[in-house]
């Protein structure tokens, strides 16, 4: 389903979504391929995603975050897209490296967290060239070769099929342009991995908790065991069709970013 959302679209009211024809020749709805509670996960924790990023990183996210964008390489003009947009943090860095003459598409699955990115639309200082999508990161809604770079961020570790989603990036990307996926990084290496998981269940859960969502934040020591290790991320990008790809271990090996070139 695709929403504008832009300011002007939003001034009624931000928790109504008014379902408009897209300016995109090349844009088609979709259903939404995903597990569903994943889904339900990401609806439930919208209203608290953002304090509790700030927290659980001590706002370093936001230093990541503009790394990830940084390595897109995109510029004034552009047309960009970010995938699993959430909260719209990446959307927003991007709005204002492709400022007013450029576009941003911001997709995701979840109404709530696409809700709460068209209401920060208002007091974020970025240009008025977002729109926000909901839609499925295994079908994206675009035609081939359309994007000028291309964002996800915390995405890939959650989708159900990692290799689709690849392709899908590499396909809506114009030849020479560039991905950048943002994700908690698996480390080979036991003195990090374990940190991590110490992090997790001494830090993340019981702060999650104070929002009454411990189970919900349990989930992602398994969901990094399950995730690929930086090597299998640039393997997997070169298999699906990337000329090149290359894993940044960032945040003292805690986070990594994916960045491969069409």
């Amino acid at each position: 389903m695709y929403f504008n959302l832009t300011r002007e679209s939003c001034e009624c009211c931000v928790a109504e979504m008014f379902p408009a024809v897209a300016p995109y020749p090349s844009y088609r709805p979709t259903s939404i391929r995903c597990s569903n509670d994943r889904q339900a996960l990401f609806n439930r924790i919208a209203p608290v995603y953002d304090n509790l990023n700030d927290l659980l990183s001590l706002g370093q996210h936001r230093i990541w975050k503009r790394m990830a964008v940084s390595w897109t390489e995109a510029k004034k003009g552009d047309r960009v897209l970010d995938v699993c947009c959430g909260s719209g943090d990446l959307s927003f860095l991007l709005s204002n490296k492709v400022a007013s003459n450029g576009k941003v598409i911001g997709l995701d699955f979840s109404k709530e967290q696409l809700m709460v990115a068209s209401s920060r639309s208002f007091s974020t200082n970025c240009f008025n060239n977002i729109e926000w999508v909901e839609g499925d990161a295994l079908d994206l809604p675009f035609s081939d070769a359309w994007f000028d770079a291309i964002t996800m961020g915390y995405g890939l570790r959650n989708v159900v099929d990692k290799r689709k989603a690849m392709q899908e990036i590499l396909r809506v990307l114009k030849p020479g342009s560039t991905a950048s996926i943002l994700d908690f990084n698996k480390s080979n290496e036991l003195l990090t991995s374990s940190f991590t998981e110490w992090m997790i269940d001494n830090i993340v859960v019981p702060v999650a908790s104070v929002y009454g969502l411990s189970d919900d934040y349990k989930y992602l020591k398994s969901s990094i065991r399950e995730f690929l290790t930086g090597k299998e991320l640039e393997k997997l990008a070169l298999e699906v069709g990337f000329s090149t790809a290359r894993h940044y271990e960032i945040g003292g090996g805690l986070m990594g970013c994916l960045v491969a070139k069409h």
